[in-house]
């Protein structure tokens, strides 16, 4: 499993580390009173007290990929970063962009991330909405198209789906984990969210 090294060397430290989350209403934390970037707050405290680290959430609720490439300097580079948290693909499948927009826009954003900053970068796929042909193609061809991205410029990847999958073979019910929407995440879902980023960071 590829880490971001460098980041968790520095949370070692009591140099505070800089983190940023771009994406879209999973990020941002949707009609919930603790997101995803609570939890994992709450968690990187935990693992690293001594680190008086910033998680700054940039998370547009509807945004997609090329919505986040389209922000990436006022929400990215502004606060020169050790790690960007990208997390974009739903909301793409959703309105109809193709596979390859997907790719091309989220190795735009990564291309833009590294040719400015010094940032490590991790992406985070998004959730799992249950044994339907939405879920293959999103898992097929946007979530690998993160995976393929990722093995071509050596990044690290959070699967919140498949730790979402992997609680529900456990015994877990998908529904404790969506809302009414059958997409947006409880707080129970978000709180898996951030257990499978977290596990990057440790």
């Amino acid at each position: 499993m590829t880490k971001p090294a460098k980041t968790i060397e520095k949370l070692r430290t009591d140099k505070p580390a800089t983190i940023v989350a771009i994406g879209d209403s999973l990020t941002y934390g949707w009609m919930v009173r603790k997101g995803y970037l609570d939890f994992l707050k709450e968690m990187l405290t935990e693992q690293y007290p001594k680190n008086g680290f910033r998680l700054i959430n940039k998370g547009i609720p509807g945004d997609t990929a090329e919505g986040g490439l389209h922000r990436v300097d006022p929400d990215v580079f502004f606060y020169n970063p050790d790690c960007v948290l990208v997390q974009f693909a739903l909301n793409d499948a959703f309105v109809g962009y193709t596979p390859e927009d997907y790719r091309l826009n989220v190795e735009t954003i990564i291309s833009e991330i590294q040719g400015n900053t010094e940032a490590e970068i991790v992406l985070v796929t998004s959730s799992y909405i249950g044994e339907n042909e939405w879920n293959r193609v999103i898992e097929n061809s946007f979530y690998g198209s993160l995976e393929n991205l990722a093995r071509a410029y050596h990044l690290s990847v959070a699967r919140v789906h498949e730790h979402w999958k992997r609680w529900v073979r456990g015994g877990g019910n998908l529904e404790e984990l969506v809302q009414s929407d059958g997409v947006h995440p409880t707080v129970t879902g978000y709180r898996l969210m951030a257990e499978a980023v977290m596990e990057l960071f440790v």
